[in-house]
């Protein structure tokens, strides 16, 4: 529970419910706005003694900058601290909605600025190796997890979608073979429609043939070992392991395969606002990232091929994607 009054604190369960329930945010998000709320009204209490709603809208913008100051000096990062603030201001939107007053210290302390890191995609070939099943075929595994794990990975990389996204797909909206489209539940509870290559339907398939515990229509399609909702950490672990069969960087994670889906239909000329609602986002500027990295790559290529060039690589470029990635993936099928 975060120090507070009682009025305060009931305020503070009272937004948290609402990030959840109204405004449909991701429970990722709500868990960080409510422990960055947390660790600000505990900076406070240290302070100035038991925060209060009164004490909260009448803070001043040196208490806000001395938070934000505390947390640098406990090495948390820009973006961390961005997030902090946003989580600050959501609240005082709250607080003034429901008529306690307006935080004015919120609106004169400017965010950090964070430098956006640049999405990490895999080789065309890296991609394709990790939605094989044959690549752990050595493993002391169930024929039926490795499946399994395949599945999942072919998923993000077939269809772009996050890791809790495919993890979220029920049993009766399985994309099996004669399914071209699939629906899924993206971030701020948002649907949206993704193609399903031939490929990644036969994985899927392969899956539920093998899968040795009862799939009910309304239950999750991919279990554990004990036949309950899989875990995202399962396959960050299968990831980990043919990572290392690979010889692939940390880099190469499960989402890393959705920033290769992106990044590969831009190298064959896909067109960026279709790319954009495949990935599901907001704003076109978080996809334009990945043309970023598409010029990078170019850049890369053209130092290391134009008789003029210097053949120095320049700094972060990464080797151009082999060709034909998403014909490459069901040719390998």
């Amino acid at each position: 529970m975060a120090p507070g009054d009682a009025r305060l604190r009931a305020a503070v369960l009272a937004w948290g419910d609402g990030l959840a329930r109204e405004r449909r945010m991701a429970a990722n998000t709500v868990v960080a706005y409510e422990r960055d709320l947390r660790q600000f009204l505990t900076h406070l209490d240290r302070r100035h003694g038991t925060p209060s709603l009164e004490r909260i809208v009448a803070l001043k913008p040196r208490d806000v900058r001395g938070f934000m100051a505390a947390r640098r000096a406990e090495e948390v990062g820009g973006r961390s601290l961005m997030r902090a603030l946003a989580g600050l201001r959501s609240f005082a939107r709250y607080l003034e909605r429901e008529g306690h007053g307006t935080v004015a210290a919120l609106g004169a302390v400017r965010s950090p600025k964070v430098e956006r890191r640049l999405p990490r995609p895999l080789p065309v070939a890296a991609a394709r190796a990790l939605t094989d099943a044959d690549l752990r075929a050595g493993e002391d595994r169930e024929p039926w997890v490795l499946m399994r794990d395949a599945a999942v990975l072919a998923l993000l990389y077939g269809a772009g979608l996050r890791i809790s996204e495919a993890l979220g797909i029920a049993r009766r909206d399985a994309p099996l073979p004669g399914c071209d489209a699939l629906t899924v539940l993206g971030k701020g509870a948002k649907e949206r429609m993704v193609p399903v290559l031939p490929v990644v339907a036969q994985a899927v398939a392969a899956y539920v043939a093998a899968c040795p515990h009862p799939l009910p229509p309304e239950g999750p399609l991919f279990v554990g070992a004990r036949g309950g909702p899989l875990s995202p950490r399962i396959i960050q672990y299968a990831v980990a392991r043919a990572r290392g069969a690979l010889g692939l960087p940390d880099s190469a994670t499960p989402h890393a395969l959705r920033h290769s889906f992106a990044t590969h239909l831009l190298a064959r000329q896909g067109e960026l606002r279709a790319i954009q609602e495949l990935l599901g986002h907001a704003s076109l500027s978080t996809t334009q990232l990945y043309t970023k990295v598409d010029a990078t790559r170019l850049m890369s290529a053209f130092d290391a091929t134009h008789p003029r060039a210097g053949r120095t690589a320049r700094p972060g470029a990464r080797p151009w994607p082999e060709a034909q990635p998403m014909d490459a993936l069901e040719a390998e099928r």
